[in-house]
């Protein structure tokens, strides 16, 4: 869906993107830039017929000197329009790496900080057409497959927050013609002329497309397309994982042969969507560290990736959590281990919640009797007391103990359809 060139359509079209019911809090990221100056005016407006409020959040990375006054300007503009609004301080780049990363990681930590403590649970973010055709320009140019080629998701969640891309459909011309026609004004980032930054390269190549019919609309129409066929391997990879994957506490025991016999790019979403599944959302593996890890799967070899281990048995190779990359993890009783374990139990000063390990299986004799592979249960948590193990309810362990996943951790299957 691409939007007219009237008011009224951009404020009815950007009300379809969002969600059917909006939060009564809504917060918006505002840089001070067109795009975002347009949301804040556009979000205002829908917000006058619906019971919602709105926080506008300005983020200053200290890069440029002039970056305060303009945050003081949208705060300004905010004011206005009766928005309440804050101002964030980011000063962590050290001069070394990428620049625009690390500013737009930080960005993104600040920004769903801010919600949380607000009690916000979305935030509206101000990405146009020309933003996702850029970025399919710079996918294109790292090989990316359907995944990265689909763009900047319109919903995606963080750390509990939503993150809301209303204004996909719609470019950056449109916005500063609506924003001339309503007589507000916007800053211009010179970082946007840098032809150091690959997007800014990306955002000029689009210029020389243009005779080939291949423009930010076409582009961002590709990128919808890819969306949708995304979509439906998302759907084919869980059902596949439902017929060859079998979970058992915090592990997934992958059959061989079936898992063998899958189309290489479901093999892939599977074995991705285990690995985070089981070590929590984050960057990826490289595409090289998942292709080995696939052909590991298949001819029954042992690896380590992305926090986990395989490990083979049988004729199944069982995808798990490495002590590795828990082993430094200490909790309280009652308190979250690893991102998803609580362990309750009786009330004992002075106990810990940490991995297993080799020396902790040692004091838990019926093991074997779990069915599940040493390293395995070497990275699930235990009760210490000192050096001793007083349970360990995911080893055969329990004790009076008892460990549950916390409540937002996503069944098996239904994890498929997030990424």
């Amino acid at each position: 869906m691409f939007l007219s060139t009237q008011p009224d359509s951009l404020i009815s079209n950007l009300r379809n993107r969002l969600p059917d019911n909006l939060p009564s809090k809504l917060g918006i990221a505002v840089s001070g830039g067109g795009d975002s100056v347009a949301l804040m005016h556009l979000l205002h407006t829908v917000a006058q017929t619906e019971a919602v409020t709105l926080y506008a959040v300005t983020v200053d990375h200290g890069l440029r000197p002039e970056a305060a006054q303009e945050a003081e300007a949208v705060a300004r503009d905010a004011a206005a329009l009766g928005v309440q609004h804050d101002i964030l301080s980011w000063s962590g780049w050290d001069g070394t790496g990428n620049l625009q990363d690390q500013a737009r990681q930080a960005r993104y930590t600040l920004m769903i900080n801010w919600a949380k403590a607000r009690e916000i649970d979305a935030i509206a973010l101000g990405h146009t057409a020309d933003d996702q055709a850029e970025t399919l320009l710079m996918r294109l140019g790292r090989s990316s497959g359907v995944t990265g080629l689909s763009g900047m998701s319109p919903v995606r969640q963080r750390d509990g927050v939503t993150l809301l891309r209303p204004m996909l459909g719609v470019t950056r011309d449109r916005l500063r013609a609506y924003l001339t026609e309503i007589g507000a004004s916007w800053v211009e980032d010179p970082s946007n002329q840098d032809m150091r930054f690959d997007r800014i390269k990306a955002r000029d190549a689009l210029q020389s497309l243009s005779p080939l019919g291949i423009d930010t609309l076409s582009l961002s129409r590709v990128a919808e397309n890819l969306a949708q066929a995304h979509r439906a391997l998302a759907v084919f990879a869980q059902e596949s994982a439902r017929n060859v994957a079998q979970v058992d506490h915090s592990d997934v025991r992958v059959d061989q042969a079936g898992f063998a016999a899958l189309p290489r790019e479901i093999q892939r979403r599977a074995l991705l969507g285990s690995l985070q599944w089981i070590a929590g959302q984050g960057y990826p593996p490289r595409q090289s560290a998942l292709e080995q890890a696939m052909d590991a799967v298949i001819h029954g070899q042992a690896v380590s990736i992305a926090g986990c281990l395989l490990v083979p048995k049988g004729a199944s190779v069982w995808i798990c959590r490495e002590f590795k990359a828990v082993e430094g993890q200490i909790a309280a009783s009652g308190a979250v281990w690893d991102g998803k374990w609580v362990l309750t139990g009786p009330e004992i000063p002075g106990v810990e919640i940490r991995a297993l390990g080799e020396k902790g299986l040692q004091q838990v004799p019926d093991w074997r009797a779990t069915g599940r592979p040493r390293l395995a249960l070497t990275a699930t948590p235990a009760v210490w007391a000192g050096e001793t193990v007083l349970a360990a309810p995911l080893a055969g362990f329990a004790n009076g103990w008892q460990a549950d996943p916390v409540s937002d951790w996503p069944a098996f299957d239904a994890s498929f359809l997030s990424h």
